[in-house]
């Protein structure tokens, strides 16, 4: 509809088709007018030369044919009259003695009488032609209020010959052929008035086709076509049309595409280095504690602010304490950049991961029992798989070491009598897949912290990640390592704590 409407505004418009309309019609208004007017002051002077031209023509025949043939033989008068039928004159020939020898009209008295006067020069009248053998001139007869075109001369016998023409039958034709080309012309201009506004239309339809075209294409719209078709100009131009169309729409695709490809390496640029930012926040921040606590302990010892041994000592074990933590957030994350560039390669092999979980356990057991904690592990078999041996016990003593420090008893109003604080581990095997889970009491993460618990630095309780030594890259570490592996990880909340788990390819024992 909108399409429709567009077209209708255009045909509305003052368009070409009217200005083209308009040029033909003054052109052949013009055209008929001046030929009207070279018709009206022209046509009669030359008719009056072509009647010249014929009644000397006659002459010639007449004078030509005397020499050769008798006056009075059937062959000279038969020729005579048909000259002067033919050029509508009325001649006679008189002899030297003033005989007619011949004449075209009954009545020659006038005939003679005007020979007489030209003899004598009683005609004043300018000659329009003169030679040796004849004059024509213009001549009015008096007593007829005629005028004439009139010629007289001697033939070549001696013999002399007078010849005219009425002019007012050149005046009527002339009136004549003027009023009738008024009409006609009138007539035509009507007739190719209608017949130009039809083909005017056939020419500035393709070319309002084509500016509603460009209309659409300055509007990046390029579903429209040219498809009227010919072989003419104007089809070439809108092939070309369709062709700079499908360029454009393929250009403009590709500056879309590519517009878009920057935005996201911006938005990525960006992101990287607000990541960049906080991971030296967070590094910088991790960094501050410990290097504050053991300059302050070491200046104490420097200044003996404690002699006794046992205060240096335990000034020592914090320094200590505190440089084996820098220590260890360095190696974390030499660790994370290696896995994260790919630049740490994984070796894949088929082992027991039941006695890899009882081994890390049995090492953790001391830790448990001082803790009170309640473990439940149950594998009697061995459970096989294909992975990294190394990097799967790191993704399991993550999970385990935060379960140790984060478990908790439920609740007094959730539990009950003889439960207190519980961790389990266990092995579930589908699909191909074995899933290792490590469960433990205590408060649910909140919900909005869970999609965060994979970044580095995040911390959940930053005071009890600080209190047991967490740097908050340990998560950060099992992303990077199952992202690796190419299999699933993630983090369930339960009403009474929370589950870690992660899946390795099952290798049933041969």
């Amino acid at each position: 509809m909108e399409r429709d409407k567009e077209k209708a505004k255009y045909r509305n418009s003052s368009s070409i088709r009217v200005e083209l309309a308009i040029i033909f019609i003054i052109l052949m208004v013009v055209t008929i007018g001046l030929y009207w007017i070279v018709n009206t002051l022209f046509l009669e002077k030359y008719y009056r030369l072509e009647k010249q031209r014929g009644i000397v023509k006659a002459y010639e025949n007449i004078d030509s044919l005397a020499e050769k043939e008798d006056m009075q033989g059937e062959v000279f008068q038969k020729a005579f009259f048909q000259w002067c039928a033919a050029g509508n004159l009325d001649a006679a020939i008189i002899s030297p003695s003033l005989d007619v020898l011949l004449s075209s009209e009954g009545e020659d008295a006038l005939l003679v009488r005007r020979l007489l006067d030209h003899l004598f020069d009683k005609d004043d009248r300018p000659a329009l032609l003169t030679t040796e053998k004849y004059v024509v001139r213009n001549s009015r007869d008096p007593r007829m209020q005629m005028d004439y075109l009139e010629l007289w001369g001697s033939l070549k016998g001696g013999d002399i010959i007078i010849m005219r023409t009425a002019l007012d039958s050149i005046r009527e034709s002339a009136a004549i052929s003027n009023r009738f080309l008024a009409y006609a012309g009138f007539f035509m201009i009507v007739v190719c008035a209608i017949i130009i506004w039809f083909v005017s239309k056939k020419i500035t339809s393709p070319i309002l086709d084509l500016a509603h075209i460009s209309e659409r294409m300055a509007q990046l719209d390029f579903e429209a076509k040219y498809t009227r078709g010919g072989s003419n100009e104007l089809a070439l131009l809108g092939k070309n049309m369709n062709e700079l169309s499908e360029a454009l729409e393929r250009t403009i695709s590709e500056l879309k595409t590519a517009n878009a490809e920057l935005k996201r390496d911006i938005a990525l640029k960006e992101k990287q280095e607000a990541v960049r930012m906080e991971f030296l926040s967070s590094v910088a921040h991790e960094l501050k504690t410990p290097l504050a606590l053991i300059q302050g302990y070491a200046e104490g010892l420097k200044d003996n602010v404690n002699d006794d041994p046992e205060s240096r000592d335990y000034y020592c074990d914090v320094i200590k304490d505190e440089s084996g933590k820098m220590n260890q957030l360095v190696l974390s994350l030499i660790s994370l950049n290696h896995l994260e560039s790919g630049e740490d390669a994984l070796t894949f092999e088929r082992f027991d991961v039941r006695e890899l979980i009882e081994g890390c356990i049995q090492s953790n057991m001391l830790f448990i029992k001082q803790n009170g904690i309640d473990l439940s592990f149950s594998a009697e078999q061995p459970c096989f798989v294909w992975a990294d041996e190394f990097k799967v016990e790191e993704v399991f003593m993550n999970y385990f070491s935060n379960a140790m420090h984060y478990c908790q008893a439920p609740p007094a109003s959730d539990r009950g009598e003889d439960e207190g604080k519980r961790i389990e581990v266990k092995f579930a095997l589908r699909q191909g897949k074995v899933r290792i889970s490590v469960f433990n009491t205590g408060a649910p993460i909140p919900e909005e912290s869970l999609p965060k618990l994979w970044d580095k630095f995040y911390k959940v309780d930053k005071a009890r990640s600080r209190e047991y030594g967490g740097s908050g890259l340990g998560l950060s570490i099992v992303k990077a390592i199952m992202e690796a592996f190419g299999r699933e990880y993630g983090a369930i909340n339960y009403g009474n704590g929370v589950e870690f788990f992660f899946e390795l390819d099952s290798a049933a024992e041969p």
